[in-house]
């Protein structure tokens, strides 16, 4: 049976994110639950703001690399802060570049993301824990048709939620766990 394959990646590029150290803890869970992942940085693929006018002037080199990656892994590790109730810019021009057609492909065949699974968290100082910009998360990956499994992790007070690598919050503590679990789980069937 091949490696159970995750990419893991946040939404967030400031340094010392809240949402990096929460996804950082994902992915150690799922490399014990016997996942290969590979983590990755918004910020090491520096993809130019999605037009279709920037499509049309040639696929960006950057972009179809980013897409690759998508393609390779049989699931996604997600954690995303929230900016103004939804996902960052960031992000959702990731997802936009990693969506679009290449090679061939037909318009609406989500070739990187149809069937693949992804869990999403995000962590943030307020007391939501970024749970209005998991909503939107969720139905951007749904539009692409990726399963988005329903355990999710929305970690309030994150400024105050670890201890070194360990989650000091109860509830987040046993729900990452179990979110990070479910992904494994149904990527596997997918491998």
């Amino acid at each position: 049976m091949p490696a159970t394959k995750l990419l893991a990646l946040s939404g967030s590029q400031r340094s010392g994110s809240f949402n990096q150290r929460l996804l950082d803890r994902a992915a150690a869970l799922a490399r014990d639950a016997g996942a290969e992942v590979t983590k990755i940085h918004l910020s090491d693929f520096p993809l130019p703001l999605y037009t279709p006018q920037v499509e049309a002037a040639g696929f960006p080199d950057v972009a179809r690399e980013f897409k690759a990656l998508f393609r390779s892994h049989h699931g996604f590790l997600i954690a995303s802060p929230e900016y103004n109730g939804s996902v960052t810019a960031a992000l959702k021009n990731a997802i936009d570049w990693v969506s679009r057609p290449t090679d061939g492909e037909a318009q609406t065949t989500f070739s990187a993301f149809r069937g693949k699974i992804a869990g999403v968290m995000s962590a943030s100082p307020s007391a939501f824990g970024g749970l209005r910009g998991l909503q939107h998360l969720r139905q951007i990956l749904g539009t692409v048709q990726t399963l988005v499994v329903t355990e999710q992790v929305a970690l309030p007070f994150a400024d105050k939620a670890f201890d070194g690598d360990a989650l000091l919050d109860g509830a987040a503590a046993q729900l990452l766990p179990a979110l990070v679990q479910r992904v494994v789980q149904l990527a596997r069937l997918t491998a």
